[in-house]
């Protein structure tokens, strides 16, 4: 919902504009609660990262948090500003992320292994330069969706193999999360010009971003730990201070 108000970063520009007042607290930040939501992402990622690093993870998961933090940090210069070069750098990242969901998931399987991480990467660099060109609207959309549900029957093949109690948690505590994040989407999109006229708007894109930083962190900690299944590690779910989850791995020793 857009306000012709003045402010630092001038008129909207980006093609997506949530249902938060503009500008209600700062002339600097247009989506005030919009823009702080991302920052539990950025935290979760970085305790992620941390993991990633001690328990001496592939490199892959250590590109895959900061992937998410970047992501997260578009995000916020994104609903801060509204202006669609911001836009662009939520977006593009976006899709790098998904990118890397895919490498992770289907690499282990994968006959030629060189190809994929190659044709991933042209793929990714394609679209961020068609993307600052062209400037995709639905395409964008339809593009992720696509990858997203490429990712769906991967994600389940982990799920149904996975024997213990403590990771399957995390792929339902993923789904949870997921559902929860979509429906508070959902209805910030299509409720916005009943929810405008709430006393108190409950946020329900900000509350997307909440739900769906809690959903990356849970997302990476299964995979680490079904990664580490694969290499013949031995994982186990442990809980940082008695409440975040993460994965420690005790690696085999070599002969």
């Amino acid at each position: 919902m857009t306000e012709i108000i003045s402010s630092f970063w001038g008129p909207v520009t980006s093609t997506t504009d949530c249902c938060e007042k503009n500008y209600a607290y700062s002339s600097y930040i247009a989506e005030f609660y919009n823009t702080i939501s991302s920052i539990p992402t950025i935290l979760l990622a970085l305790i992620g990262l941390i993991c990633a690093r001690t328990e001496r993870f592939e490199k892959r998961f250590c590109v895959l948090h900061l992937s998410i933090i970047a992501l997260a940090i578009g995000s916020m210069l994104f609903h801060a500003t509204l202006q669609r070069v911001q836009q662009q750098g939520d977006e593009t990242p976006m899709m790098w992320e998904i990118l890397l969901y895919m490498y992770i998931l289907y690499s282990p399987d994968w006959h030629y292994p060189r190809t994929m991480p190659i044709f991933l990467f042209l793929y990714g660099v394609t679209f961020a330069i068609v993307h600052s060109v062209i400037r995709f609207g639905i395409g964008f959309q339809v593009q992720y969706v696509i990858l997203c549900l490429l990712c769906v029957p991967r994600m389940y093949k982990y799920y149904i193999y996975t024997d213990d109690v403590s990771a399957k948690c995390l792929g339902q505590l993923y789904v949870a999360t997921l559902l929860l994040g979509s429906l508070c989407w959902f209805c910030d999109l299509v409720f916005c010009e009943n929810i405008s006229r709430w006393p108190i708007n409950p946020q329900g894109h900000a509350l997307w971003h909440l739900f769906m930083g809690f959903n990356s962190y849970f997302a990476n900690t299964f995979l680490m730990f079904c990664r580490a299944k694969q290499c013949g590690s031995s994982p186990k779910v442990v809980r940082l201070i008695g409440v975040l989850p993460y994965v420690k791995i005790e690696k085999p020793k070599s002969i």
